[in-house]
């Protein structure tokens, strides 16, 4: 039976299914409310041509499945599946740092309490975890110190001949020697400890209170004297924590940056109001472990996706997409989908967790979060809440711990940045240019479906991006898309100028595009008799470099290159400077055209009523008397007219047909 025929034998009921390739190794796991709806559509995603979809179909040759009886277990269940076959199209928690915990062995004769990082089901109690981690072993040098519970290694299941020093100076009851203490003793004593790591220190004051007081009046000083410094520490440590706390409940704060195929992830844990500790997470190759189509919702294929921000890769014009940015995310499509990524990370991070926050904030909204908050919540036994804010304090939380995660990325793949000189010699070296590349000029193209094509010409000069040099273009003899002849007009209008005025050319000319365009800058500086001007485009998607001379050779530089991250900026620089050209332009237009339709308002009324009320809003709120300020009161009643929908009419009286 191939894999399709096996599909459609596949249950409806939820559960969790694995893609297994020709070794019988597993490559991917998911879950789905409907089982064979959900796998099925793995192919219809693979004919669409989709990279990572396509990839995980080409190796899958079989796939075996787990019903459950609904989402909830799905979503256990992946989570411990993942964690098992770690199949290498999951999105894997490369981070395996966990927070320790105190553990009281109550089932021992006489119990010990230590740090441990494992959660075991051996009748223990545990108490944490504890942030930062150096806090449990604090508390527990206390314990031992206070308390005189045995800090050694030695095994008390039965006696010794003899007790080590720490009994001696008075730093452990000596259970390891028969008479030194009693079973009774040693008991209450370790129900102090339970007490104080319960975080119930009025109990345990009045506990050691009283007992004190009976030890005072049965004249056993040394004993009253230790009590007496077991209560001081519990004053202590219940200031401390008085101090500490706030109205604020504890909550863990998520925060991201996602840049050339590479993502650090910052974790803010805050306790009692406080930021007590932080985790980095960092991916180099999400690509190829994470795609937001491998996923068992359709909703979560729709989510946001995210893209760096305007400065770094700008989004097309043409597309007319709309634009919301927060902390630097731009929710725009692209290739990472941080809703797929969350939802996959929040699960192997917090479903085998012993101790969760009551509150846990995202970045991004992702479709299973209800179902994760309420299984969290089932496990936990109190309200978890799971959220993604976009406004208030809470928003704001998260985008410190977004430029946080900014910083992280930064020092993990920028912490060797090269010289500006050692950056252009490596450029020069790459693109086989004749001189160090000191200056680059760079031309990109926008419009929309041909209508106000306009040009941006930006310039890299040692080192820095040089705006005072910055141009923008009309295109003028071209009509319709064209993309290749508008770059070929722009570019032969720049240089003939330059040959004019007997300026020097750049180092590089640098086109945003493909080999067409590229051929087009060419063809316009054949015409006025420029050949041996360097000459460069690259390519957005594939990014890869072609250079005049050389197209069958590109160059694909590795993406941490630090050359390559300089074409990317002087690209993507150009790009975002002709979409604000272009947006400008549109709004020239619209703006133009609206009172242009008003007779007796000509271009220098115009542009009077817009300097005074500032915009064409402005125009059309204002009233007929605010309106004389400006214009005399026959055009003022016609600007009025106009906006109100009435028909205008001529000092004769006769109404304009338009």
């Amino acid at each position: 039976m191939d894999l399709l025929q096996k599909i459609r034998t596949l249950p409806t009921s939820p559960g969790c299914y694995l893609y297994k390739n020709a070794e019988g190794e597993v490559i991917y796991v998911g879950k789905a409310k409907n089982l064979r709806s959900r796998v099925r559509s793995y192919f219809l995603q693979a004919s669409q041509a989709n990279a990572k979809t396509g990839s995980l179909m080409r190796e899958a040759v079989d796939v075996e499945y787990i019903t459950v009886d609904n989402e909830r277990e799905a979503l256990a269940l992946e989570n411990n599946l993942i964690k098992q076959r770690k199949p290498r199209f999951n999105i894997l928690l490369r981070d395996d740092k966990t927070y320790p915990y105190i553990k009281l062995t109550m089932n021992d004769r006489y119990p010990k309490v230590f740090v441990t990082r494992r959660l075991r089901k051996d009748s223990s109690l545990y108490f944490g975890p504890y942030f930062p981690g150096n806090l449990a072993y604090r508390l527990v040098d206390l314990i031992h110190r206070s308390f005189l519970i045995p800090s050694c290694k030695v095994d008390l299941s039965r006696y010794h001949p003899r007790a080590c020093l720490q009994y001696y100076i008075k730093r452990c009851l000596g259970p390891c020697v028969e008479g030194l203490t009693t079973p009774e003793v040693y008991k209450q004593t370790i129900r102090d400890v339970q007490l104080f790591l319960e975080g119930k220190p009025n109990e345990l004051e009045q506990a050691l209170t009283k007992r004190m007081a009976e030890a005072a009046e049965n004249e056993q000083f040394e004993l009253a004297a230790r009590l007496r410094d077991q209560i001081v520490t519990v004053h202590q440590m219940n200031d401390k924590q008085r101090i500490a706390t706030t109205d604020n409940e504890d909550a863990d704060v998520f925060g991201f940056h996602y840049e050339n195929d590479m993502l650090a992830v910052n974790l803010f844990h805050m306790r009692g109001g406080k930021i007590v500790d932080r985790r980095d997470f960092f991916w180099e190759e999400l690509p190829e472990s994470l795609s937001d189509t491998l996923n068992d919702e359709s909703a979560l294929e729709a989510a946001p996706r995210w893209e760096p921000d305007p400065l770094q890769s700008a989004p097309d014009i043409s597309e007319e997409a709309p634009v919301t940015q927060h902390s630097g995310i731009t929710e725009l499509g692209g290739s990472f989908s941080p809703a797929a990524f969350f939802s996959a990370l929040l699960k192997q991070l917090y479903l085998d967790q012993g101790y969760v926050p009551r509150s846990i904030l995202v970045p991004v909204d992702f479709p299973d979060r209800a179902l994760l908050a309420e299984l969290l919540t089932e496990r936990a036994g109190h309200k978890i809440e799971l959220a993604a804010p976009q406004r208030g304090d809470k928003r704001s939380l998260v985008d410190l711990v977004c430029q946080n995660a900014k910083q992280s990325y930064d020092q993990r793949f920028r912490v060797l940045q090269p010289s500006i000189k050692a950056i252009q010699e490596a450029l020069q070296e790459a693109l086989t240019l004749e001189e160090l590349p000191r200056r680059i000029e760079c031309f990109d193209i926008s419009h929309i479906q041909g209508a106000e094509t306009v040009a941006s010409m930006v310039v890299w000069e040692d080192g820095a991006m040089k705006k005072a040099d910055y141009r923008k273009f009309q295109v003028k003899t071209v009509t319709g898309v064209d993309d290749f002849a508008s770059m070929r007009e722009v570019v032969q209008r720049r240089y003939k100028r330059l040959l004019e005025d007997n300026k020097p050319f750049p180092s590089l000319i640098l086109i945003d595009g493909g080999l067409g365009q590229l051929h087009s800058a060419y063809a316009a500086l054949e015409e006025i008799g420029v050949t041996l001007q360097p000459l460069a485009s690259i390519a957005k998607r594939e990014e890869i470099i072609y250079v005049h001379g050389q197209e069958d050779d590109p160059v694909v530089l590795d993406r941490r290159s630090p050359v390559l991250h300089l074409v990317q900026k002087i690209r993507d620089e150009s790009h975002r400077f002709a979409v604000t050209y272009h947006r400008k332009r549109r709004e020239m237009r619209d703006r133009d055209s609206e009172l242009d339709a008003i007779p007796g308002v000509g271009p220098r009324t115009r542009q009077r009523l817009l300097e005074h009320f500032g915009s064409v809003r402005g125009i059309k709120q204002a009233g007929h008397d605010a309106l004389t300020a400006v214009v005399n009161a026959a055009t003022a009643e016609k600007i009025r007219r106009h906006f109100d929908g009435e028909p205008i009419t001529r000092d004769i009286g006769v109404p304009i047909i338009s």
